[in-house]
């Protein structure tokens, strides 16, 4: 009853191969030097930088029970 008989659409061959390579993307994916790299940065690189640019500013910025007028860097 509550099937798709009632509703028969042509279906687009490339979605439909978009939606099997997506569904078995561990299957096709190989190691290059380009995944490898994308991996890298995003694994090590970025969170460096966030570390870095976190650890900067660690303790330089109070926010609680500020009035106004006052500053919001402690240093």
């Amino acid at each position: 009853m509550a099937g798709l008989q009632h509703f028969r659409i042509a279906l687009d061959p490339a979605i439909q191969k978009l939606a099997h390579l997506s569904t078995n993307r561990f299957k096709y994916f190989r190691w290059t030097p380009r995944t490898a790299g994308i991996t890298f940065m995003y694994g090590v690189v970025v969170p460096t930088i966030f570390g870095v640019i976190a650890y900067q500013n660690d303790g330089k910025y109070d926010l609680r029970a500020k009035r106004r007028g006052d500053l919001l860097v402690e240093y």
